[in-house]
């Protein structure tokens, strides 16, 4: 299956050509570092982009202090991480092992160098995007959990790090490496905790908390302009995004949970032209995030809209969760949907320790070799019961139909019906939850055919079904249909077929009514909007 990139043990380095070497003298300017000194730390800004010339740079263990990777930098490599693109914080510290030159050259110039001369940037994005592979397989990071299983305060922190592929070791509570790094801390050995580097420990622990340690939540300036908002991650904003930048206009993508959206919760697709071999859906949008960096466009998150108001003179004004606000000629509705909350007593008890949203890597790891339970008919719920049958000892699929005929993809349907780890059961609902300590232990299913009711032990019930738009903060401003999505088109008097009813909101994927509710139709509609977008702006 593809990943966000590929593997740097085995790719043969490339170095940069003499030419490109020559145009980053050009736009930089040579530093001398003695042995010994660092170069970055985390969590400070990566605000330039730095190429060796002679000496040798090693990544440290931000808690020892010792060399972390047995290989380093050396003449003709570069230094940087994938984040440089979006103007995001260092996650490892770097020092020089001997005398070190170097050709150190601003993030904006070498954004600009970069834009000019493709060959040298495919080379950059190529290495920082395997840097990042290797950094999540290795578990290389300052960022470290311990008592995950322990804290849902951290384990948010781990949903948070893990989907927006962000690199962060996980330790359990009381193990020996635990310990250690609670000690080197300054904490006492046995608390669940979120630390960044040796001395920064996280009191009280959120996303937003570890975004702006990251870089991630930039603060914007009260009323700070762009061309286009747009609001949400999934593949439609983030499509919208790429063409946005590739068409030189100045975008925002706002994100309130993760890129990918709600795709971003899908295990492997496997029917999305151009990955024959199957990509997560997180892998897919992070990738086409990269992209749209590339091109100039802005991301921030986890960051949330919660109104919309139109001003003077035509553009508009969103306003976030913090209080900040920020203004766009037009806006790109991409919010998509989200799982409903079924009506199940203590679900919101379970929630995040026995019921879950999405089925990745992260919550796969709580139902190893145990019985799970997936409620869903649909392709998202059929890609989670193929995914945790892998490590689950057995997983059950709860369909409320008689059939997964007209809601699933039949190269899914089959093979689940194939899998002998895998039973389907169609008519059957969940009615109740039952466990103690706030972790699941086993639920109720109802039959309908007649009217049974019987327990299974479960510890993981994934939720997968009844999915409702985001739209509440559009503030009345556009018209939507009565279950809350978005209408557009000629029915609303719009000028395109992602035109809404106020000229200058546009919607797209799976927020917008009507839309094919697919990964791939969401892309295209991301990507096809902005000329429509480009139009408005330019009318």
């Amino acid at each position: 299956m593809e990943t966000i990139g590929r593997d740097l043990r085995e790719m043969q380095r490339t170095p940069l050509a003499p030419s490109h070497v020559e145009a980053l003298r050009a736009a930089g300017r040579v530093v001398d570092y003695a042995a010994g000194a660092f170069l970055c730390r985390p969590g400070q800004p990566i605000d330039r982009f730095v190429y060796v010339e002679q000496g040798e740079i090693e990544v440290v263990d931000p808690f020892s202090d010792e060399r972390l990777l047995p290989s380093t930098l050396g003449p003709t490599q570069f230094m940087a991480e994938i984040a440089f693109l979006s103007g995001g914080n260092w996650s490892l510290p770097m020092r020089a092992v001997s005398d070190t030159r170097v050709i150190e050259v601003p993030r904006a110039d070498m954004l600009r160098v970069m834009s000019e001369i493709p060959e040298m940037s495919d080379i950059v994005i190529t290495v920082l995007s395997a840097r990042r592979r290797r950094q999540l397989e290795a578990r290389d990071a300052a960022l470290v959990l311990i008592g995950e299983d322990a804290s849902r305060d951290v384990r948010r922190v781990a949903e948070f790090a893990s989907r927006n592929r962000l690199p962060f070791k996980s330790l359990a509570l009381g193990s020996p490496e635990a310990e250690a790094v609670a000690t080197s801390s300054a904490l006492s050995p046995g608390q669940p905790a979120v630390i960044f580097g040796r001395d920064t420990v996280i009191a009280d622990p959120t996303p937003d908390k570890v975004a702006r340690l990251l870089g991630l939540n930039h603060d914007f300036a009260d009323d700070q302009e762009f061309d286009v908002l747009i609001v949400g991650g999934g593949p439609a904003g983030v499509a919208a995004g790429v063409y946005a930048g590739a068409e030189g206009l100045n975008a925002l993508v706002v994100e309130d949970t993760a890129i990918g959206g709600q795709a971003g919760t899908s295990s492997r697709i496997e029917n999305y032209m151009g990955f024959p071999t199957g990509i997560s859906g997180a892998d897919l949008v992070w990738r086409g995030e990269i992209q749209a960096m590339k091109f100039g466009t802005q991301f921030a998150m986890p960051r949330r809209v919660v109104k919309l108001e139109t001003l003077e003179g035509g553009r508009f004004c969103a306003t976030f969760g913090n209080g900040r606000r920020v203004s766009a000629g037009a806006v790109v509705v991409a919010t998509g949907v989200q799982y409903r909350q079924l009506p199940i007593e203590r679900l919101t008890e379970f929630e995040g320790a026995g019921v879950y949203y999405a089925a990745t890597e992260m919550e796969a790891r709580y139902c190893r070799n145990a019985e799970t339970l997936v409620i869903g008919g649909g392709n998202s719920a059929g890609q989670a019961a193929m995914f945790l049958c892998r490590s689950a000892a057995h997983v059950r699929l709860l369909v409320r139909g008689h059939s997964l005929a007209a809601s699933m993809s039949s190269y899914l349907s089959s093979r689940l019906e194939a899998d002998p780890s895998v039973t389907i059961e169609y008519g059957a609902e969940v009615t109740a939850l039952h466990g103690d300590d706030g972790k699941l232990e086993a639920v109720t299913i109802r039959s309908a055919a007649d009217g049974e009711h019987r327990s299974v032990p479960a510890c993981a019930l994934f939720v997968m079904v009844g999915a409702a738009p985001n739209t509440g903060w559009l503030s009345g401003l556009v018209e939507l249909d009565d279950k809350g999505f978005v209408r557009t088109g000629e029915a609303v008097g719009g000028s395109s077929p992602y035109a809404t009813s106020r000229p200058g909101i546009f919607a797209v994927g799976d927020v917008r009514a009507a839309s094919v509710k697919r990964v791939a139709s969401a892309v295209g509609e991301g990507s096809v909007v902005i000329s429509r977008v480009w139009e408005f702006l330019n009318r």
